[in-house]
């Protein structure tokens, strides 16, 4: 089979299937691809392609997302901590000791984690709304603050996220109205089908929950980047009021160096402006293999 033919697979990590997506010459440089929420290895589903002609690209769904395996909440620790365990298992299940991250929402949190816990393994982080910074989160998030200080008073308000109107808006705000027909419905209609799965949607509001202890590893992160110098893209949707531009030009306080395109999107920047991102990460991939 073609090395550029994208292939999909399960492997048991910690008595979890996880799926995953993977191109390329595994020879070759690895970009693992960390997606967020709510959707899965499927927004990558394009990226993957465009860059296995010259890269090893691999992009597992966490747990509780997409075809990975997803346990109710009583037989699985749904926090970040957790998902960034078995992503790790993942990486020395399939043996890959040197990457190259990108990441995503969720994916920042988990990758970072990674990142700034084994600095000799990655190679470099591209970023795409993936916060490291206070001054990236926008008032999408109070009642998701709210939520963790006071779950039950404030879940109502928060299990809106999770209908299919939330969903559509996550993929559609900040779009140019030039640039929304290139947003296929099937995205946010997929990645609705996985929250409607029986016990998803709770799932998720434990995440939800356990969001708020990503700030308090966010001083880590930063040290990470201020002692390590990690090569960074971002490349951030200007119009993203999910994770704002501030958020994206945070990065140039601890990385002098970190090369930050605003492009003129929203918050899933792939599905409009894939061509460009491709084409920015892989320069950075040539520059720092």
């Amino acid at each position: 089979m073609s090395p550029f033919v994208t292939r999909h697979h399960l492997v048991t990590v910690a008595g979890q299937q996880v799926f995953y997506r993977a191109a390329g010459d595994p020879s070759r440089p690895t970009l693992v691809l960390l997606h967020g929420f709510p959707t899965s290895s499927h927004m990558f589903r394009n990226l993957i392609p465009a860059l296995a002609d010259e890269f090893h690209l691999v992009a597992p769904d966490h747990v509780g997302f997409g075809q990975s395996s997803a346990p109710p909440v009583d037989r699985f620790d749904y926090s970040f901590e957790r998902l960034t365990e078995i992503t790790l298992g993942l990486l020395d299940t399939l043996g890959i000791d040197r990457f190259a991250l990108y990441l995503h929402d969720y994916g920042a949190p988990i990758g970072l984690r990674i990142a700034s816990r084994h600095p000799q393994r990655v190679t470099g982080l591209i970023t795409q709304s993936g916060n490291a910074y206070t001054e990236g989160f926008t008032p999408f998030w109070e009642v998701l603050f709210d939520h963790a200080k006071d779950r039950q008073a404030h879940e109502p308000a928060v299990r809106q996220l999770l209908e299919v109107d939330a969903t559509r808006w996550q993929y559609t705000h900040g779009v140019p109205a030039d640039r929304l027909d290139r947003v296929a419905p099937e995205t946010w209609l997929l990645d609705q089908a996985g929250l409607d799965r029986p016990g998803n949607k709770e799932i998720q509001l434990q995440l939800f929950w356990d969001y708020q202890f990503n700030l308090d590893v966010y001083p880590d992160f930063q040290r990470y980047f201020r002692q390590h110098q990690p090569p960074t893209l971002v490349t951030w949707g200007r119009h993203d009021e999910i994770f704002g531009p501030a958020g994206a030009e945070a990065y140039a306080r601890d990385l002098p160096d970190a090369e930050i395109h605003l492009l003129d999107t929203g918050h899933f920047a792939l599905e409009t402006h894939g061509d460009e991102i491709a084409e920015l990460v892989r320069g950075f991939l040539r520059r720092t293999r």
